[in-house]
C-alpha cells in the first residue's frame, strides 16, 4: 500500500483537495493521509468539517500578521519532521500558497515526489499576484506531477521547459467541488432581502492592501448610493487591513451588509444568490462563471485568462472608475449582462479529481 500525503495550509487550498483527498481514500492500494498546515486556521477547518474530512497531522501555523519569512521558516522546519515520520510515498500539494512552496522544497529536500494540483497558472510578473506568483513558480520547478487545470496552464509549463509527458490537463478540481456542493439545498443563513438583486463582493489579497483597497471602498459606496434598490453583500476577510477598512468605510451604509468570512457551503448558497460578483479571489473567478455569474476582478492581471478571454470574466483592477463604471453597466443593461452571464465553465468538467488519481494509480502499477 502507497502513502500519499495531501497538505493543505488554507481554505482554497481545502476547497480544491477536498475532491482529490475523498476519491483517493475510495481506493484501496492507497494509504491517504492529511496534513493541515493551519495557514488559515477557521476557515480551513469548516472546509474539512463540511467535505468530512479529518486532518490526520496540524501544524497549527496561524500566528497574528505573521511575516512571510517567519511562515516559510516553521514550514521547513516543522515540515522536516513530518517527512522523517510519514515517509510519504507522494506528496500532493495544491495551488499557490506559501505553504505549498514551502511544503514543495522540504519534499525536494527529502527527495520525495510531488504532484502539483492546479499546476501551471502564471501572470510572468513575480510581483503580481506576491507572494503567490514565486510559490507557484518554486513548486512548479520541484513537481514531478503537473496538474494542469486548462491547456493555456499546460502551455505555460511547456514554455518553462517542462515535460510534455508529466504534464496532464485535468481541469480544475475547485469544480468537481462546486458541483459537489450546489446541488445540495444549501442555506444562506443571512437575512437578505429576496426581493432585491443581490452584488457579491469578496476582497482579500495582498496587494491590494493600502490605498487600492481604499479605492475599492469608495466605489462600493457609490455603487450602494447610486443603487439602492440592489443590496450588496460583503463577507470581510478577518486580516487587520481588510477588516479595519471595510467597516470604517462601509458599516454604515444601509444596502451595504457586512459579516464575518462565510463557511464554504453558504458562500456558493451566497453566489448561487447573487446576480452580480465583484472580488479579488482567485477560486471565484473559476467559480461563478460556472454557475453562470460574471466577475468583475479587483486585479489588473489574472492568472485565470480563460473566464476572461470567453467574456464572462471581466478586468477592473482596485480603480475606483473601472469597478464603478463596469458594475453599473452589468446593473442597468440587460443585454451586456446576458453576454457575460452565460453559464461557461471554461475550467473543468467536475471529474479532475479522477483523473488525478488514474494517474497516480498507473504511476505505481
Amino acid at each position: 500500500m502507497k502513502k500519499i500525503l495531501c497538505v493543505v495550509g488554507t481554505r482554497p487550498e481545502a476547497i480544491k483537495m477536498a475532491p482529490v483527498i475523498l476519491a483517493l481514500q475510495a481506493e484501496k492500494q492507497f494509504d491517504v493521509r492529511v496534513l493541515a498546515t493551519a495557514q488559515h486556521r477557521q476557515m480551513l477547518d469548516q472546509v474539512l468539517d463540511f467535505f468530512g474530512i479529518k486532518a490526520d497531522i496540524d501544524l497549527d501555523l496561524m500566528r497574528p500578521n505573521q511575516t512571510l519569512s517567519a511562515l516559510t521558516s516553521r514550514l521547513l522546519m516543522e515540515m522536516d519532521t513530518v517527512l522523517n515520520n510519514e515517509k510519504p510515498d507522494v506528496v500532493l500539494v495544491q495551488g499557490d500558497t506559501t505553504t505549498v512552496m514551502s511544503v514543495a522544497l522540504s519534499c525536494f529536500y527529502h527527495r520525495i515526489p510531488i504532484g502539483h494540483v492546479e499546476a501551471g497558472l502564471r501572470t510572468w510578473d513575480m510581483q503580481n499576484p506576491f507572494p503567490e506568483e514565486a510559490n507557484r513558480v518554486i513548486a512548479g520547478c520541484l513537481a514531478k506531477w503537473h496538474f494542469a487545470p486548462t491547456e493555456s496552464s499546460r502551455q505555460n509549463l511547456l514554455k518553462e521547459g517542462v515535460a510534455d509527458a508529466d504534464i496532464t490537463v485535468t481541469g480544475n478540481t475547485v469544480i468537481d467541488a462546486l458541483l459537489m456542493t450546489a446541488a445540495k439545498d444549501l442555506e444562506l443563513g443571512l437575512e437578505i432581502d429576496e426581493h432585491k438583486r443581490m452584488v457579491l463582493i469578496t476582497s482579500h489579497r495582498r496587494e491590494n492592501f493600502g490605498e487600492p483597497f481604499k479605492n475599492i471602498c469608495r466605489a462600493l459606496q457609490t455603487l450602494a448610493t447610486n443603487n439602492p434598490d440592489v443590496q450588496f453583500l460583503y463577507p470581510v476577510h478577518p486580516n487587520p487591513n481588510v477588516k479595519d477598512v471595510a467597516y470604517e468605510m462601509l458599516a454604515t451604509i444601509n444596502n451595504i451588509k457586512l459579516c464575518a468570512p462565510l463557511d464554504y457551503a453558504p458562500f456558493v448558497a451566497a453566489m448561487k444568490r447573487a446576480y452580480l460578483i465583484i472580488s479579488d479571489s482567485g477560486g471565484v473567478q473559476e467559480e461563478a462563471p460556472a454557475l453562470g455569474k460574471p466577475v468583475l476582478v479587483l486585479r489588473d492581471e489574472t492568472e485565470r485568462p480563460e473566464a476572461v478571454d470567453q467574456g464572462v470574466v471581466k478586468l477592473v483592477g482596485p480603480n475606483y472608475d473601472a469597478i464603478v463604471k463596469e458594475a453599473q453597466i452589468l446593473l442597468d443593461d440587460e443585454n451586456a449582462y446576458k453576454a457575460m452571464a452565460r453559464g461557461v465553465s471554461p475550467y473543468g468538467d467536475g471529474h479532475g479529481s479522477k483523473r488525478i488519481v488514474d494517474i497516480l494509480k498507473n504511476y505505481f502499477a
